[in-house]
């Protein structure tokens, strides 16, 4: 084929792939936009809307948390620390502290299955931008709990200390 006219074959093709691509782009201009503005417009929330096995923040129930640290292990990125103490009337540790880094989790799943208690679970919350880092480690037990926790425990121990002695003294 002749250069010039290849030449200007491959002009004319630039030109109606360049018309074909904008023929559909121009169609959209005429239909109805069928953008939704999150989240003021939509009719439901859209934590309603979401499936079931979502995955969004995680949650623990620090009232079943037996402080085993199965979920800690579990976890691959290490974005799980707790630590718990021995309370009187309760099964296993009594968490202190409980810290999940939102920042962190990438949401895998990997440590609900290893919980004994099942303490911790996936809820429908995925909204939690944040300026601050720090904002993005969850505590789970508040300090007042942590405060009782401790309490108890202290109470226990002297209990023991004191059993020990009794056994001592015999």
């Amino acid at each position: 084929m002749n250069p010039a006219l290849q030449y200007f074959r491959n002009i004319f093709d630039s030109a109606y792939t360049v018309f074909d691509g904008l023929s559909i782009t121009f169609s959209y201009l005429f239909q109805k936009p069928v953008t939704l503005e999150y989240p003021n417009r939509n009719k439901k929330k859209v934590q309603d809307t979401l499936p079931d096995r979502f995955r969004g923040f995680l949650e623990v129930n620090h009232l079943t948390c037996t402080t085993c640290d199965a979920c800690a292990k579990a976890c691959p990125i290490d974005c799980i620390t707790m630590d718990g103490v021995k309370v009187p009337g309760r099964k296993g540790k009594a968490p202190v502290y409980f810290y999940i880094d939102i920042s962190k989790c990438m949401f895998c799943g990997l440590c609900i299955p290893p919980c004994p208690t099942d303490a911790i679970y996936f809820t429908k919350e995925f909204e939690g931008s944040s300026y601050d880092p720090k904002q993005l480690i969850y505590s789970y037990v508040s300090d007042e709990t942590a405060k009782e926790y401790l309490e108890q425990n202290r109470i226990l121990q002297m209990e023991k200390e004191k059993e020990d002695e009794g056994e001592e003294k015999q």
